[in-house]
């Protein structure tokens, strides 16, 4: 069966080129033009991937990235952006983006990041039914619901940006052993990352603030000149 990808796209040249290329690659592609239309769509249809310009017509992408995921919605999404548009990509990661690019963008890129997005999800729900567990992973007093996405310590929820939320993953589902930089940006990022080398220590940094705070007992341990690892004892 064919993956599905939502494009929602004002501009009709570019979602006609997006949607030529995404067929050339072997997916189902469907394409709405204002955000409203988009997310009528996306929550009445299943998708593997959504395609979400920032600025549409009716509904802006921002909006209706914020709806789809308090709806309940954990399909990936790719927004895609001006150049200049910080606050739109920071706000985008915040509200549940997996990732963003930029306009005007290399179509080759582009396909990258879709192929890195839909099959780091598969690769979750893959590894869920493969070890036909119960969906929470845990170490010490932190604890998560795969598939809930709920992040808790002490009891104490916890909200996590979904790179955050993927980095913790990948890091619990190797626990007391340690995970280099090359192997968090491969299976994390998902692919060539071609953004700043201090992306890892960035959202480290980030994910201690979350989870340990004023903790006298840190989860996340720095093995200096090799990458990460969090350990039971």
């Amino acid at each position: 069966m064919k993956q599905r990808i939502l494009v929602v796209e004002d501009e009709v040249q570019i979602a006609k080129v997006l949607k030529i290329e995404l067929e050339y690659e072997d997916y189902e592609v469907h394409i709405e033009h204002d955000g409203l239309s988009g997310l009528e769509n996306a929550l009445g249809e299943n998708y593997n991937l959504i395609l979400l310009d920032v600025m549409l017509p009716k509904l802006s992408g921002i909006e209706v990235l914020r709806r789809l995921r308090k709806a309940g919605s954990h399909t990936p999404v790719i927004l895609l952006t001006a150049r200049n548009t910080t606050l739109d990509k920071v706000m985008g990661l915040d509200l549940g983006a997996n990732d963003y690019v930029t306009k005007p963008f290399e179509i080759e890129e582009l396909l990258a990041r879709v192929r890195s997005s839909i099959r780091y999800h598969s690769s979750i729900i893959s590894w869920q039914a493969d070890r036909n567990e119960q969906p929470k992973i845990s170490i010490k007093d932190l604890s998560v619901n795969t598939e809930t996405r709920e992040v808790t310590r002490s009891g104490e929820s916890i909200s996590l940006t979904p790179k955050e939320y993927d980095l913790l993953v990948y890091l619990l589902h190797h626990k007391n052993k340690i995970v280099t930089r090359e192997g968090i940006l491969t299976n994390v990022w998902g692919y060539e990352f071609e953004g700043e080398t201090n992306v890892i220590d960035v959202y480290i940094r980030h994910l201690r603030k979350k989870l340990e705070d004023d903790s006298s007992d840190p989860l996340i341990q720095t093995v200096r000149g090799v990458g990460y690892t969090m350990k039971e004892k």
